[in-house]
């Protein structure tokens, strides 16, 4: 003989499989995989910098704090770390009695931002194909 289930806990089941089925359509039916960016190029003032040096030759100190609108010492921090990851290169000279920075983006830097900028072009194409 079959047992009665009381119409409350038959309420609540439905209720629970009408929940599982509207996060069943939620969810995407696999997550997109997406490439891991370079962590160490992907924080803005990083970026601002590889990027203004991948349009110019070279630039000082000062000029990369004039385009990226940031402090002194919140430049040097982050160009320390692309200099130590060996994505640009740093030359201290006096012009006069002036002593003057000046930054080149490497080899290494120039591949690095191309990987990123594939990388974030991935993302883009892989969330416009989303919607």
């Amino acid at each position: 003989m079959a047992k009665a289930v009381p119409a409350r806990h038959k309420h609540e089941k439905s209720k629970a499989g009408l929940r599982d089925k509207v996060r069943e359509r939620r969810l995407p039916a696999r997550a997109p995989e997406l490439p891991e960016l370079d962590r160490l190029i992907h924080e803005r003032i990083r970026l601002g910098i590889v990027s203004a040096l991948a349009t110019n030759e070279s630039l000082s100190f000062n000029d990369l704090k004039r385009v990226l609108k940031t402090t002194d010492g919140n430049l040097s921090v982050h160009a320390r770390k692309l200099e130590k990851a060996q994505y640009i290169s740093c030359v201290k000279f006096f012009e006069g009695r002036v002593p003057r920075t000046e930054y080149r983006l490497t080899a290494a830097g120039r591949r690095a931002l191309a990987e990123y900028l594939d990388q974030m072009e991935e993302w883009i194409r892989v969330t416009r194909e989303v919607r």
